[in-house]
């Protein structure tokens, strides 16, 4: 396939869209239903987190798809607003929230909130092993970083060859630019 149409991996081959870690099983066997910023389902996944703190966003640093029960969201809609402003501002890549003992259904405050954000909020109806999510997503997210590193080494041997070859700077820069 085609890197350039390739939407699977974010255009840095930093990491996976939202939208594909959507479609990877774990999340998947969750049922998603997106609440919010559907229309950003594009932003990158860095990385996962799981966690159910009230100050998670300090921890985290931007590009992280958060999983959580919703322990950590506050029981107050105010609570709940700043949680989800906290995680715009820190910049992560989305929020998937699983129903459950927590919330049978999230908040008004939430996911309005969200949508105002323009934060991706995803919530499942079904229970999910975070860490399998976690291993599926990282497993994508480190594949990633190796095709981008097959590829660097593809146009370091072109380049090389070009230019051992006789080639001058308008054959490595086709070379480039064909990468």
């Amino acid at each position: 396939m085609d890197s350039r149409t390739d939407n699977r991996f974010d255009t840095q081959g930093a990491g996976i869209t939202v939208q594909r870690a959507l479609e990877l099983p774990g999340l998947r066997s969750g049922l998603p239903e997106i609440l919010a910023g559907a229309d950003r389902l594009g932003r990158t996944v860095r990385w996962v987190h799981a966690g159910e703190v009230p100050n998670i966003a300090s921890l985290l640093k931007g590009g992280e798809l958060l999983l959580t029960t919703g322990y950590g969201l506050g029981t107050r809609p105010a609570e709940q607003r700043a949680f989800v402003r906290t995680l715009a501002e820190r910049g992560i890549a989305a929020l998937v929230v699983e129903l459950g003992p927590r919330f049978t259904r999230l908040p008004a405050a939430l996911v309005d909130t969200a949508r105002a954000a323009g934060l991706p909020l995803v919530q499942l109806h079904r229970e999910v092993p975070f860490v399998t999510v976690t291993e599926e997503i990282h497993t994508e997210i480190v594949n990633g970083h190796y095709a981008l590193l097959q590829r660097a080494e593809e146009v370091h041997r072109r380049c090389t060859e070009a230019l051992l070859g006789g080639g001058g700077v308008p054959q490595v820069l086709g070379i480039l630019a064909g990468f």
